[in-house]
């Protein structure tokens, strides 16, 4: 397959469904996890539910880079534009996250700070070659997928001596979120989400490889089928799983050969290797505190590291009490269980973070209107 329309064929779709169905035991429940947002968009877009039988279940996942930042987080990148009167440089998915006092990086920037939407760490680099007297920071967000291209921003920095040049680094990695997620008391003891496998990241893995994801499958006895984005991807994922299941095993699969190693990449993870190193400890949305989950700038490279250079000081603040993100993230719950879904929350006017991001769990559900189907059918 060369082509992007043939992984949405509908009638192949329709042939794997067929097959699910086939595999699929009627005397138990398949609950399986889609970690990434991309997949969860995916699977909404082209209606996947509609395709399954009713024991085959998608779980969100927290793999959206934006939906699991912590309030924290944004609020440092607002102090930086606020009172060290920086040049912010971010992506346009954080712009409109709430953070504290009613703030957003949107509303920072109506009340005087210098914030600018950038479509690459590049263009955050151009800017502060052209604005030598000012402080420049990027925002530095997302997994394994981003982190290389902001290691070479830090290194082309640390070549051109580009001493206005800094980064926010808030960058984390997928496997320990999975750990998390397993270790949950929601998980392990309680029982109310049962996981009986996960759907792998797709552009994370040809980072990463699907070598890291084989612990889950010894160690918590969860199968892993690593699938691109596509919705005959998912479909073929779901059937691997299911199969894996049925047949009592816990094994990494790559359903995504076409671009996924064992290895990965290892020209970018010696990148990363150089730049970054493993923070301790790192606050998620929805997860909480997950260690060794994240990176922070190496010593060798601590002149462009944001937080050393302005002194930066973390706190943790508390979600919106009536947003359910932290629960979505875990798929404890679903984005139509929380009260504020449709009404006071939308795209347009959000309360949390899944409903700002473009791959947020809550963003898929209302713009591709799966929640009126849920609605109908209660």
């Amino acid at each position: 397959m060369r082509y992007v329309d043939e992984f949405r064929d509908g009638e192949v779709a329709q042939g794997i469904a067929r097959a699910i169905a086939a595999e699929a035991r009627p005397e138990r429940r398949y609950n399986f996890m889609e970690f990434c947002g991309g997949h969860t968009h995916a699977i909404s877009r082209y209606g996947v539910p509609d395709l399954l039988p009713e024991n085959v279940r998608m779980i969100h996942g927290p793999g959206c880079p934006v939906c699991v930042l912590p309030i924290g987080r944004i609020d440092l990148a607002i102090r930086l534009a606020l009172t060290h009167g920086v040049v912010l440089c971010t992506y346009a998915d954080t712009l409109r996250v709430p953070a504290s006092g009613g703030l957003s990086l949107m509303r920072a920037r109506s009340r005087g700070g210098d914030i600018r939407m950038v479509y690459a760490v590049t263009d955050a680099l151009k800017i502060a070659r052209e604005n030598p007297h000012k402080q420049v920071v990027f925002f530095a967000i997302g997994f394994e997928t981003t982190t290389p291209p902001t290691a070479v921003a830090i290194r082309q920095a640390c070549a051109e001596g580009l001493g206005n040049f800094s980064v926010l680094c808030c960058h984390v990695l997928t496997p320990p979120a999975i750990m998390s997620i397993l270790e949950s008391p929601e998980v392990r003891t309680l029982g109310s989400v049962p996981l009986d496998g996960f759907i792998g990241p797709a552009h994370v893995s040809t980072i990463i490889g699907s070598r890291p994801y084989a612990f889950f499958a010894e160690e918590y006895r969860k199968p892993v089928v690593i699938a691109g984005f596509e919705p005959l991807d998912v479909m073929q994922a779901i059937l691997m799983l299911t199969r894996q299941v049925n047949a009592g095993r816990a094994e990494v699969e790559n359903e995504f050969t076409r671009a996924v190693t064992p290895d990965g990449n290892a020209k970018a993870q010696a990148l990363v290797a150089g730049v970054f190193e493993l923070r301790r400890s790192f606050e998620w949305r929805g997860l909480g505190e997950v260690p060794y989950s994240a990176l922070k700038i190496r010593a060798a490279y601590a002149e462009f590291d944001a937080e050393k250079r302005f002194e930066l000081d973390y706190t943790p603040v508390s979600d919106n009490k009536a947003c359910e993100c932290g629960a979505i993230l875990r798929g404890v719950k679903r984005p139509t269980d929380c009260k504020l879904f449709g009404t006071v929350c939308t795209p347009e006017t959000p309360m949390g973070s899944c409903m700002v991001s473009s791959e947020g769990a809550c963003a898929a559900h209302y713009t591709y209107g799966r929640h009126k189907e849920s609605e109908a059918a209660r």
